[in-house]
Order: C-alpha cells, then structure tokens, then sequence
C-alpha cells in the first residue's frame, strides 16, 4: 500500500513517514521545502528500510497534484501540509488561510477524483480555544474567536466534514495535536525548522549548543504553580504512531462521518518542567530568561485521550525525559556529521 504524505519532510511528517515504512507502507512524500529541508529524506531512509519517493511542490498545485495520483498508486493520504506558528498566524492571516485552506481543498479534490478512500488530517488543540474546562475532550466547544492558525483548522475540520457528507466515499480521521517534542530514537531524524524556531524545544537546542545566547520564556505570570505555560508535550514517535493506528482503523470502517481524536498524553507539564527535565537529563544549563506573555498562548492546555485509547487502541508510551534525551541525540549528532 502506498501512503501520500503532503508536508513530509516536516517534523511531524517526517517521524510518520518513518513509522509507516516500519509498518511495511510504500511512502510518497510532497513537500514545497518551505519549513523543511530535502536532507530530511536521507535521514529517514536511515532511520527505516522501505521504498520512500519524493515530490517537491505545494499542495495548491492542482496540476502536480493531478499527476501525482494519476502516476502513483495512492491508497491512502496523511494531510500534514500547512504554515503552523502560532504568532505569525496573527501578523499574516491572509497568508494563513490562502496556505493552509486553499492546500487542504486541492488535496481532497485531487483525492476525491481518484476515490481515495482513506484520508488522516492533521488539525490541532487549538481548535479548542481558551479552555472552558481541563482536560478538554474531543466534546469540548470549538472556538470561532481564535487565532488565524487555530482559525484554519477549525475550517478545515468543516471542510472536510462537508466534502465527506457530499461525497459519501472518503473515511476520514482528524487528529488533534497537542505539543510534540522529541526524535526518532535512532538520531537521524528531528526537529530542525528554517530560520527561527517557533517551538520551544528546538529553541531549547539552540541555547545548549551555542548557537543561540539565551532562551526567552513568554510569561512567568500565569495561574500555575510555576508561572509559565502548562502543556501536553508527547513525544513524536507517540504521535507519529497514532497516525498509523488510525489509518489501520479507518481502513475497516464502513463509510459515515469524519471522527476526531485527541492526540497528547493526557497529562500537563510547565515550560519551566519541560526546561529543568532537559537540563537535568542532559546534563546542560541553559540560560533562559522570562519576558512578556506571547499573544495566542493559553494558559493551561492538556488533553482527554480516553477515546484515542479506547477506539483506535492507541496509548502514549514515552516520557518527556524520553523526548528531552532524544532531542539532544538528534542535536549532537547532526553537529557531528
């Protein structure tokens, strides 16, 4: 079975293409190379045997997208494809949208005229706004006053259902992430976005190994025990691996609406936690400071991953101690190559 994989060689993407390989799937990765580099290909072909190609181009070209599926045989797609921070939603909305909607749409258009059957979306917690209640499960409201980003998912979520109830062929999954940190346990493949990280632990790298001077932590003034942020962190190859539970459940289902999922661990740890855990098991300091509140972050955000547990029989296994160690392998290993 061949799996397209759009924004492969992104993190996420990346750490799900190696999981499908171990899983025994062909994978065809698409990727524009805007937040990723082509070398990621070599790394997952490293870290799993099995037959991966590459497509580079964006999602929003309808003509590759025609010759892609027209030239492989697909039977399954994993939507990673989409601009993702946070922050910059909010000083380019406009560019949010055209990206992240216009490439969704494309995608299950093409899908859709070669009846591929079973489609993964990648969406997001922030589909869920300010929390109204901890932990928040798949049944929580989904908030309209949102973040351009956050905004884009909640779209596309009602994009997707609608395409579904009109086509009446395609199974769909969509998955809520929370935070993702960590590697592959092999090194060969991690976090490394272009330019600026958004994500605190690629920054958290940065500042152990010098490349960047100091760590600036947005807001020690929330209602936590520390001050700072509480998150879901799940480690990558968690959430690479609930994507191929959920294709092996989509796969037998018969034909009804789009279902969703929580995808975290179900448990919350601070930024300050997530720092100290790095420094302690990696044996660093790190110099950090705390600065103002960052617009679009929440204060508390952990999920209810009841029914991911029990419905797609899928269950977190790795810590964050896990995640932290295997983010500076990855680091120190790409400094040593």
């Amino acid at each position: 079975m061949m799996l397209l994989i759009t924004g492969g060689l992104g993190f996420i993407g990346s750490h799900t293409a190696v999981e499908a390989l171990r899983a025994g799937y062909d994978v065809l990765i698409l990727d524009n190379l805007r937040n990723a580099r082509r070398d990621v290909i070599g790394g997952i072909q490293r870290a799993a045997s099995g037959r991966v190609g590459f497509v580079e181009g964006d999602c929003r070209d309808a003509a590759l997208l025609e010759k892609v599926f027209t030239r492989h045989e697909i039977s399954a797609v994993i939507h990673f494809a989409a601009l993702k921070a946070v922050s910059e939603s909010i000083d380019k909305p406009l560019e949010y949208y055209a990206n992240n909607l216009d490439g969704l749409i494309s995608v299950l258009a093409a899908a859709g005229r070669k009846s591929i059957r079973n489609f993964v979306f990648s969406s997001s917690a922030a589909v869920y706004g300010i929390p109204q209640k901890i932990p928040i499960t798949e049944n929580h409201p989904l908030s309209i006053e949102n973040t351009p980003y956050g905004f884009s998912k909640l779209v596309a979520e009602k994009i997707i259902t609608d395409f579904v109830q009109a086509k009446g062929e395609m199974q769909v999954v969509l998955l809520r992430y929370f935070n993702p940190i960590g590697a592959d346990a092999s090194g060969a493949i991690g976090e490394s976005p272009s330019g600026v990280p958004n994500n605190l632990m690629p920054y958290l790298i940065q500042v152990a190994s010098g490349e960047q001077e100091k760590l600036s932590v947005f807001g020690r003034d929330y209602p936590t025990e520390d001050g700072t942020c509480i998150r879901d962190f799940i480690h990558i190859t968690d959430l690479a691996q609930a994507h191929l539970k959920a294709l092996q459940w989509v796969a037998g289902r018969e034909p009804s609406a789009p279902e969703v999922f929580n995808i975290g661990t179900g448990r919350g740890h601070s930024v300050l936690e997530l720092i100290h855990a790095f420094e302690r098991v990696n044996g660093v300091k790190l110099n950090y400071e705390f600065g103002p509140r960052r617009a679009g972050d929440n204060p508390i955000l952990y999920a209810d991953i009841t029914k991911a547990k029990h419905i797609l029989g899928w269950n977190p296994v790795l810590s964050i101690d896990d995640a932290v160690r295997d983010s500076w392998r990855w680091a120190n290993r790409q400094h040593t190559l």
